[in-house]
């Protein structure tokens, strides 16, 4: 289904982010009072009256960038034109016609589309009468005021009565399917610090400059969400703007910037961590690492521009290297690709792919408490003073991350050696392998009787001290049995010597007891293993079906998966 563009355009501080937050009803764009902070287009899909559209948002025209980065501004502005099926022209409607206005409006002539000129920043009444000299452009004109949320009813009717014919047949009753579509794809947030070639990626993904990529530091200044195919399936890549260590955010919009892309990394399902792997890892790549696990986002760790480094540092020494500096995230897989080239893109995102579905997988309770109990089995908790800690039901109650929580008799018995023991027996045996897992234990209520785990572990036990009870009586049995055995021997070896030699004096009451070594050759053992019974091991205890083999190696397991694949994202649609 096609979705028709509208495209917000006109000179600097005139309120085109005002205008675009104001309309998709979320503040996406930053607004400040320096000229030039949007540089590249940001976009959002919208629904009026059961009507979709999506809306752009560009730059300043005419914008002299302290960067020099005013033509790379001016091809993003030019290319969402081009992308245009309706024109917002913004003025500023308290100064008035200025030469820059004129000089937007000569470029906006030559175009075949639907144009309305929105006077901006009219917060009064009053300032109706300063629209007037904007009639000399020839388009309609609708005031407003992003500020002071006036004009908005106006504004969206004009839209939907302008929209091309081609575009309200094409609509449909599909509007809202579209938008639930929308919902459900997966996201995915590119960070990192300044110059890992974030954006790079991003054109890489989309196949064309989607994002203005220099050498300069900070180019990208705000999230941009953008929308790209791959095999046939939708996502949303969020390029976000390099992370800067705090005592370095100086200005609105370094604070602004670091800000939605902490926002960026909270809504998005899967986290792509960049790293420059010509750098060495920054208390910034620190900060930002802390910040993911923080909110329990599934992430990868990404080396980027390893086409530099590949023939002077094996991959296995990157990876240690990251290991070594994230203890606690060994369960991050490791991508090293080149964003320029697509060299190893394509797996990349087909590991995010999987890292998304492991992040929403759902186990059965009745799995989850086996587990726990042959956790709890191969190595219980250590006594808490003189209670012994229990568990009594474990259940999964979200995902996106995977949240489990432990019903126990007193979650502060358990020591946070053994929470984490609990969570590596629960990353290695369930689909939880590279995504974070959040584990709680809690009090079972007094009113709640459920025990799925310490009452079948206390039955286990107790058949276990029965049958160590019972093979502790046999064997005593057992050892009695052999002593009379033994001694019925020894008194009949002395009376057939007493025959044999009768001047011999032996005292038919002396046996050595258990002090003696018993003679016993291969044919008497097999001849006592036939007569006596009490020889033969027969213990029909009954023993716990395991559906989890824990043994030593289980925690022994590396981590995430390390992938270098020679594959290139430029040939997948071959």
């Amino acid at each position: 289904m096609y979705i028709p563009k509208i495209v917000i355009v006109g000179r600097p501080n005139v309120g085109k982010s005002s205008l675009f937050n104001w309309i998709v009803g979320k503040r996406l764009s930053i607004v400040d009072p320096q000229a030039g902070v949007t540089r590249d287009w940001m976009s959002s899909e919208i629904e009026i009256e059961g009507r979709v559209f999506e809306i752009f948002d560009t730059g300043g025209m005419g914008i002299l960038d302290p960067d020099n980065l005013t033509e790379d501004i001016e091809n993003q502005i030019q290319t969402a034109i081009e992308m245009a099926d309706m024109i917002l022209y913004v003025v500023d409607a308290r100064e008035g016609v200025v030469s820059l206005d004129e000089h937007v409006a000569r470029r906006l002539r030559r175009l075949a589309i639907p144009i309305l000129c929105v006077a901006n920043k009219v917060d009064h009444p009053k300032f109706e009468n300063h629209i007037h000299d904007f009639y000399r452009f020839g388009w309609d004109i609708i005031s407003v005021s992003a500020k002071e949320k006036r004009g908005r009813d106006e504004l969206q009717e004009y839209i939907l009565e302008h929209l091309p014919e081609k575009m309200q047949r094409d609509m449909g009753e599909d509007a809202d399917s579209k938008m639930l579509d929308m919902d459900s794809v997966m996201k995915i947030a590119i960070v990192g610090r300044r110059n890992t070639g974030k954006s790079t990626f991003v054109n890489t993904l989309v196949k064309f400059p989607r994002m203005i990529v220099s050498n300069v530091a900070g180019t990208t200044r705000d999230s941009v969400n953008v929308q790209f195919e791959m095999d046939g399936k939708k996502f949303i890549a969020v390029d976000t703007p390099g992370f800067r260590r705090r005592v370095s955010v100086k200005t609105n919009v370094d604070y602004y910037g670091t800000h939605r892309a902490q926002r960026s990394v909270r809504f998005a399902d899967v986290t792509l961590m960049f790293f420059d792997c010509s750098s060495q890892i920054s208390k910034v790549d620190k900060q930002l690492v802390a910040y993911i696990a923080q909110e329990n986002k599934p992430c990868i760790f990404v080396v980027n521009k390893w086409d530099l480094m590949k023939d002077h540092m094996k991959t296995d020494a990157w990876a240690d290297y990251l290991r070594d500096t994230f203890p606690t995230m060994w369960h991050v897989p490791i991508a090293f690709i080149t964003g320029q080239t697509g060299k190893n893109v394509k797996t990349l995102l087909n590991h995010a792919q999987m890292l998304f579905k492991q992040a929403r997988t759902r186990v059965h309770t009745s799995k989850l408490n086996r587990l726990v109990r042959a956790a709890l089995m191969y190595s219980p908790p250590p006594l808490y003073r003189t209670t012994r800690p229990k568990i009594y039901f474990a259940t999964q109650t979200g995902i996106l991350p995977p949240t489990i929580v432990l019903f126990c008799n007193n979650p502060d018995m358990f020591s946070p050696t053994y929470r984490r023991y609990m969570l590596s027996v629960i990353r290695d045996q369930l689909d939880f392998g590279e995504v974070p897992i959040r584990l709680f234990f809690r009090k079972r209520e007094a009113n709640d009787k459920r025990d799925d785990v310490e009452a079948h572990l206390a039955e286990v036990r107790e058949k276990k001290q029965n049958a160590a009870s019972l093979k502790k009586q046999e064997e005593i049995q057992a050892w009695f049995e052999a002593q009379a055995y033994y001694e019925e021997k020894y008194h009949a070896q002395i009376q057939t010597l007493q025959e044999e030699e009768p001047e011999t004096e032996v005292d038919m009451d002396e046996f050595p007891g258990e002090d003696m070594d018993f003679p016993v050759n291969e044919n008497e053992a097999a001849h006592m293993e036939e007569e006596d019974s009490f020889l033969e091991e027969n213990d029909n205890s009954e023993t716990e079906e395991k559906d989890f083999d824990l043994s030593q190696e289980t925690f022994l397991k590396p981590g995430g998966e390390v992938f270098l694949v020679d594959d290139d994202f430029g040939d997948t649609d071959e």
